[in-house]
Order: structure tokens, then sequence, then C-alpha cells
């Protein structure tokens, strides 16, 4: 699920010059060539999404998921469907919001990484990820060590292997369920980092796209489980689906751009299928609809289309989701379970929300902010020793 860059929001770049672009037989009509630079503005839109994303994801988890009405289970005491039968319905899609953020995540790391070196390029994933993660781990490990009728806390060993992020790789449980997101992230960093150190080009991430893309749809067949991990078969087009849409961002569309795109959303047809079927509360059609509806918007984006929306507070927005998707799911689904007699149900759904967003903003406040700018000093210092 990944990251907005900074805490100005996300910055629209200005175009390159033809002079900054790769050259070669290819360039010709090539639209960084010829397009004319813009003024820098802030992608404010991509916060807010990336907020709409989170709440879809809490949505689902607290009300629109079949493991919430399973038979036996008294997280609510009664079916949701009963408790809020107008909200059930969208809150059934609302695991799409994961696959928002990978499409989101695969515009964002292009952009953050244009221009900079690998050193630059892990110290930010690392302060941006690990502060608040590491107080989710904590924070949720405490709540379920103290109320485990839902969720049991891991044992100390495996808490202490969550807080490496690393955990899915070695077939240890997560903390909570949802990190599960994280262990995509960290593999589209790592081979999206081999680009990066090359320097970041027009060409370079379009033959990244298109090689991945191809690795990712054999992989599976392949039998081999290295290639298989870094492939990730399952996200890698939304990834991909990403960076079509930064390059479009960048330099302006093009038909093979629009078909990198195209091909992303063909190919991602069979995530959302499996999806639909492991969530059992939505429709294949429905997700369809949603997730074109959402590329449609990132498009608009991409082109420019929304550049006057300059809400101040989407900034702010953007920075409170991803703490808020780290600590809603566990921590809140144990509280409803606590709470669910004693509330009234709509005043818990709406206080959970709130509630979470102002953790959310403590958490980035008081952990997040402080932390990064520790982190980031301290590596930076480590890697000013590889200079000759």
């Amino acid at each position: 699920m990944q990251q907005l860059e900074g805490r100005g929001g996300v910055r629209r770049m200005p175009q390159p010059a033809a002079s900054e672009v790769d050259r070669g037989p290819e360039t010709v009509a090539r639209p960084e060539a010829v397009a004319a630079p813009r003024r820098a503005t802030r992608l404010f839109v991509i916060d807010g999404l990336r907020l709409v994303a989170a709440l879809l994801v809490a949505a689902h988890h607290y009300i629109g998921t079949a493991r919430v009405d399973a038979p036996g289970n008294t997280v609510w005491g009664r079916p949701t469907g009963e408790i809020f039968p107008h909200l059930v319905p969208v809150a059934a899609y609302g695991w799409i919001g994961v696959e928002f953020f990978f499409v989101i995540s695969g515009f964002v790391i292009c952009m953050s990484s244009w221009g900079r070196r690998p050193r630059e390029f892990f110290v930010s994933r690392v302060i941006r990820l690990y502060p608040a993660y590491w107080f989710a781990v904590l924070l949720t490990t405490v709540v379920l060590s103290a109320a485990p009728a839902v969720f049991h806390a891991l044992k100390p060993t495996q808490v202490i292997l969550n807080l490496s992020m690393l955990q899915q790789g070695v077939g240890a449980p997560h903390v909570d369920g949802v990190y599960w997101t994280l262990w995509s992230e960290l593999r589209f960093y790592l081979i999206f980092l081999i680009v990066v150190a090359t320097g970041l080009t027009y060409r370079k991430v379009v033959v990244f796209c298109c090689v991945w893309g191809a690795v990712s749809a054999f992989a599976a067949k392949s039998g081999v489980p290295l290639l298989i991990t870094l492939a990730d078969p399952d996200s890698a087009w939304f990834f991909i689906a990403g960076l079509a849409l930064y390059l479009m961002h960048r330099f302006g569309s093009d038909l093979l751009l629009w078909g990198i795109l195209g091909l992303s959303w063909v190919m991602s047809q069979h995530e959302l299928l499996s999806r639909v079927r492991f969530e059992r509360v939505s429709t294949w059609t429905g997700s369809l609809v949603l997730y074109t509806a959402f590329l449609f918007v990132m498009a608009c984006i991409s082109l420019g289309l929304t550049d006057r929306i300059r809400w101040k507070w989407l900034t702010t927005a953007g920075s409170l989701t991803y703490p808020f998707y780290l600590v809603h799911y566990a921590v809140g689904v144990t509280a409803i379970h606590y709470l669910h007699s004693r509330v009234d149900a709509r005043l818990l759904l709406v206080g959970l929300f709130v509630g979470g967003l102002a953790l959310s903003w403590s958490i980035h406040r008081f952990v997040e902010r402080p932390l990064a700018g520790f982190l980031k000093r301290g590596l930076s210092r480590a890697f000013s020793r590889w200079a000759p």
C-alpha cells in the first residue's frame, strides 16, 4: 500500500526539455521531446484518493466482509446486513482499496525516485515506512495481549520478527492481517531500485513495465518460487498501471503508455476475480466498474485535469492514510467486539473512523515526524562514508 512523499503533498514535476531526455532514433515524435514544461503544482487529489482507499478498506473490515457475518462470529452480535442495510452493499467492495493503493504507489514511487540516487531512494522508503509501522506493531500487540477475544497476540519472537516487515518472506504470521500488502510493496521497491540505480528515463521505465509484466504473466507457471516471489503476479499489474500513469503525467500521453495502461487493466481482471471469490461478498462486475472508474480518475490527474483542486486539507488527509491503515483492523475489530452491546452500532462505527483518524494524526505528528528526522540524519551520515 504505498506512500506519499514529503509533508507538503505530491508535486507535479515540470516536464523536461528535449535535451533532458534519452535520445536515439526512437525519440522522433516522442511527447517528452516536444511538450512544453509545466509549472509545478501539488497533486492534492492523490492525497484524497489515498484516504478514500483507506476508508474503503476499513469499512470492508468493519462491516463488509463475509467473515464478520460468519456463523458464531460475535464481533457485532448479529449480521451487519441487519444493522447497516444501506452501508453493507458499498462496504462489500471496500477490499478494492488495496488495489487502489498499489496503483497510487506505482505513480508516487516513480515520481519520488526521479533524479534520485539509490541511497536517497532507500532512505526515503525507510523513513516513510518504518516509524509508523513499528508503533503499529507494538500498539496492536499490546491491545491483543490485553483483549484477546477476537485475535490473539503473537509470540514475542514473532512480534520481534514483524518489526523487520519481512515476516511473510520467512513464513511467519503477521501481527495484523493487513500487513500482507506491505510485502507486495517491499518487493516492488526492491526490483524498481534496479532501475533507479541506472537513472530513471522514459525509455527505462517503459522497458521495466514491459519486462516485469511479461515475467509476472509467466512466473506462476514456471514453478520457480524465487521468480514468483520477485515477479509478484498478484499485484504487479497494479503497480505497472501507476508507473504508466506517472509517465503520462511527466511526459504527456502517447499510444504506448495507453497500451501499457490498457494491458494492465486487462491483466488485473484475473486478480480482481480472485479477490471477489475470496471475499465472497461482491461481484466481478461491480469491482470492474469501480476499478475502471478509479483508473479514469487517475488518468485525469495524470493529464492535469484536476490541477485546480488545491484544497490544503487534502495534504493532511494524505498524511493520515498510512498510520490509519496500519492500526484500523485488529484494534478496530477488537473494539467492536467489546463495545457493540454497550454503544449504539452507528455511533460506534462513526467513533471508530473518527477515533482512528485522530490516532493516526497523533502517530504522524509524534511518532513519524520525529523518528523520520532521526533516521534520515543517521542514515545520511552512514551513507556519507561510502563517498571516496
